[in-house]
């Protein structure tokens, strides 16, 4: 049983780093589009209207808001099954193993949350986007660990994609306090009255994927209208799939099965592809400087480090935990810089912040976002990257030799 855990595991983080491969290659496109003569058509596909109506209920928005709020749907049920498994029988099934990462993603949401108030201060419209540092890109992330190779301990990639998890729930509660346009209590009604149906089916331990589905669509509507970002029906919905059956089935894990393929090369990629594309024409100091930018960029990039590399020092130096296996503490620092790349949340949370603002922030995020998301992979790559050779002697008097 423990071959096949560390087997799925294994899966796991392979298919993970090959995804942040396939991301990295998105967000390239999108610059390539954003910064050549094929702008106007990579601006035309992503405001084409798409607009959908059964009978007089009628959802209509631009492209790029169905991938947003339709696919990242997709993205954050994935990452709730996620979750309820880690917690019930993974790696965050026992205390111990959710300390570090857990303080650490405190830290690393915290201080850069911090960091960029501190240069939008008096800013009311660029206050709003206060969390977008605090993300953590775990997909991005695991393909710059994926360049080190087999170098890196297992101990480090499940301290990342831990941190990670928390840091997604704290993006998720983030999303769902600060980030709600005008509620709609009809709507709100209709998504209370799709959880008790969706009680019932794990409570009656439906294993039928389509009945789940068909009550989280209705959901996701529901939301959408609702004025709570349509995404969180995702998380809502993967709470109610049943871990296990009285016949030893697992919904939850034949869809995180069936879903990870899916995210990790179409969803993710598809909103890089649409989110990152920055033309860069006339960029100089000023605008690089600007606060929104500039908070952003050494939020992700100091804020990380300090945040999550600083509360993990401080919880190991009181004896609140410990160091993982085969951890040194400068590679828990190369994995801090990492945690720096906050790529898809951090694009994520910046169309929200500045979507209902009248002052078009869209250049000033993205420009912060991918500053600070290359600055902190090239440093973190780096750091780890001497800190594994220091700690394999053995590979490199074989490579002397």
């Amino acid at each position: 049983m423990v071959d096949r855990d560390e087997s799925v595991l294994s899966r796991f983080l392979r298919m993970e780093s090959s995804g942040g491969i396939v991301l990295i290659l998105a967000a390239v496109a999108a610059m390539i589009c954003a910064n050549s003569p094929l702008q106007p058509y990579y601006d035309l596909i992503l405001d084409t209207p798409v607009a959908v109506q059964v009978g007089e209920l009628l959802v209509s928005k631009p492209l790029l808001l169905w991938v947003n709020d339709g696919l990242m749907a997709i993205f954050f049920f994935l990452v709730g099954l996620e979750l309820k498994r880690e917690l019930m029988e993974g790696e965050l099934a026992e205390v111990r193993n959710i300390v570090l990462p857990g303080v650490g993603a405190i830290g690393g949401m915290a201080v850069p949350a911090l960091i960029y108030l501190l240069f939008n201060q008096g800013d009311e419209a660029g206050l709003r986007g206060w969390a977008i540092p605090a993300a953590t890109d775990i997909a991005f992330a695991l393909g710059v660990l994926s360049l080190l190779g087999s170098r890196v301990p297992v101990s480090i990639k499940i301290f990342l994609t831990s941190l990670a998890i928390f840091d997604d729930v704290g993006a998720i509660l983030i999303i769902a306090v600060f980030y709600t346009d005008n509620i709609s209590f009809t709507a709100l009604v209709v998504v209370g009255l799709c959880l008790p149906v969706l009680f019932l089916l794990n409570r009656f331990n439906v294993e039928s994927k389509s009945l789940y589905i068909a009550a989280g669509t209705i959901m996701w509507v529901a939301m959408l209208k609702s004025g709570v970002h349509a995404t969180l029906a995702g998380v809502l919905m993967a709470i109610f799939i049943p871990l296990r059956t009285p016949a030893g089935v697992s919904p939850l894990k034949i869809m995180e099965h069936d879903l990870h393929a899916l995210v990790a090369f179409f969803v993710l990629p598809v909103f890089a592809f649409a989110n990152a594309g920055l033309n860069l024409s006339g960029v100089g100091m000023e605008q690089l400087l600007h606060p929104v930018p500039l908070g952003i960029a050494l939020g992700l990039f100091a804020g990380k480090q300090i945040g999550v590399f600083g509360f993990c020092w401080l919880a190991v130096k009181l004896g609140i935990t410990a160091l993982p296996e085969k951890v040194s503490w400068s590679a828990l620092y190369g994995t801090a810089a990492l945690c720096g790349i906050g790529f898809t949340m951090s694009l994520f949370i910046g169309s929200l912040a500045f979507e209902p603002s009248a002052v078009n922030r869209l250049f000033d995020e993205r420009l912060g976002i991918i500053v600070g998301s290359l600055l902190s992979g090239v440093v973190g790559y780096l750091v780890l990257r001497r800190s594994l050779r220091a700690s394999n002697p053995d590979e490199l008097e074989a490579k002397a030799s």
